[in-house]
């Protein structure tokens, strides 16, 4: 049997199992032990394990936890709730300056967590009352909250650009020092759109009214104080990656452990905190785990099987600019996440994408913030945008999801701008790197 038809099968059987309501680690797990059995026989399952032994003795994987474990610990310890507080005093009485300052505190909480569930929870509970309460619109408050939120998949210490970085065998430090500058990219377009939002119509974004809010500027900084700890904790840790001090797990776990001297010194760490924390980490990590798993032994057998080949061929022979290709990828990634949890797109598409990049001569770090930046597209995009999903679940009873689904319609425009502005401009990735 051809390659062609193989493929042809994996993908078809991959949609049914979906379809009837099979798990996605569970699908891939299942195609790929089946495959194997067919192709080679009770070897093929020797096959199986040994793919996933090699993914799994990579030790910035490692990352991973203690960077969840980070961000749980953080999230128990009222950091977000203070951070969102003491910068809506900070804006003062700017028209939609609570909307601003939503996405300031995205950045922040992105740089001390690296996941989009845990974030955008945090400012559903937070941010969606009070710009609710101000008679905000519900739109633009929806959709800035989704889309700022999201931002935990580019700016560092992104789990997704871990997870590339380990699949593609490109720097992790390289690949967050990337990230930063359309990270803020984005972020400035969002604000931007914000700001434009409120000129056009300044009932759109009521300033905030707390008598704080009023005070002089310097009366309003020292409102920050009480962020002082989880500061030098975000620069503790991404400035010893950058500073090439630490690996990036090893700055992982200095992470975790200094997640618990803030919680302590900020008087909010309990026993019942950290069981909490843990297992909120352990539940979080296991269903990445088993989703890499199953994505993992099912890409091991069909490279085995010539699958890797078969596709790089297809694209290194399509009769287009190598830019063209790029764009293509991009497509095709896009499609994906429109039924496929991003850690399977991952191992999915880099084993096949990475080298073909590489071929055409562009840098795979640029190429993953591309990659990095998509994802983000997709966790908005329906129908299965989990960032909509996640928000929904604390969101009032009065939130719809297909409100929330139009809502972030605008943003998703912003981030195919941001993605296109990038592909077209590879320094506003790479410029930092270069230093």
């Amino acid at each position: 049997m051809g390659i062609e038809l193989i493929t042809l099968y994996i993908v078809a059987a991959l949609f049914i199992l979906m379809a009837i309501g099979v798990p996605l680690g569970a699908s891939t797990l299942l195609i790929s032990v089946a495959t194997a059995y067919l192709a080679y026989g009770s070897n093929g399952f020797i096959l199986v394990t040994s793919a996933v032994t090699k993914v799994m003795d990579k030790q910035t994987l490692v990352a991973v936890p203690f960077f969840v474990f980070m961000a749980n610990i953080m999230e128990r310890s009222g950091v977000a709730k203070e951070l969102f507080n003491s910068m809506a005093v900070l804006g003062g009485r700017m028209k939609g300056g609570v909307a601003v300052q939503t996405c300031l505190v995205a950045v922040v909480l992105a740089a001390m967590s690296g996941i989009v569930g845990g974030e955008i929870v945090l400012l559903g509970l937070i941010a969606l009352p009070q710009m609710f309460r101000l008679g905000y619109d519900r739109k633009l408050s929806i959709g800035v909250l989704c889309a700022s939120g999201s931002l935990a998949t580019l700016i560092p210490p992104s789990v997704v650009l871990i997870v590339y970085g380990a699949e593609a065998g490109v720097s992790v430090r390289d690949l967050f020092t990337a990230g930063v500058g359309p990270g803020v990219l984005l972020a400035s377009l969002y604000i931007a759109y914000v700001l434009f939002r409120v000129k056009m119509n300044p009932a759109v974004g009521p300033a905030y009214d707390a008598p704080e809010a009023q005070l002089p500027f310097l009366e309003r900084i020292s409102y920050l104080k009480g962020l002082i700890l989880p500061f030098l904790l975000i620069f503790g840790v991404l400035g010893s990656i950058y500073g090439g001090i630490a690996t990036v797990t090893e700055s992982a776990a200095i992470g975790a452990v200094g997640s618990l001297i803030v919680a302590a010194a900020r008087r909010e760490l309990t026993t019942k905190g950290v069981r909490e924390a843990l297992w909120a980490t352990t539940l979080t990590t296991g269903s990445i785990l088993w989703l890499i798993i199953g994505a993992v032994s099912l890409v091991g057998i069909y490279n085995l099987m010539g699958g890797t080949r078969f596709l790089s061929g297809i694209l290194t022979g399509l009769d287009m600019a190598p830019i063209m290709v790029i764009i293509v990828m991009m497509l095709i990634i896009f499609f994906l996440g429109t039924f496929l949890e991003w850690i399977a797109i991952v191992f999915i598409t880099v084993p096949v994408f990475a080298p073909v990049v590489v071929q055409l001569g562009y840098d795979p770090v640029w190429f993953g913030i591309l990659f990095a930046m998509n994802i983000q597209i997709y966790m908005l995009s329906p129908p299965f945008g989990p960032a909509c999903f996640y928000l929904k679940s604390v969101a009032p009873k009065d939130v719809t999801l297909q409100e929330i689904f139009l809502a972030v319609l605008p943003f998703i425009g912003l981030q195919i701008i941001g993605l296109a502005l990038v592909m077209a401009f590879p320094q506003i990735a790479l410029w930092l790197p270069g230093l």
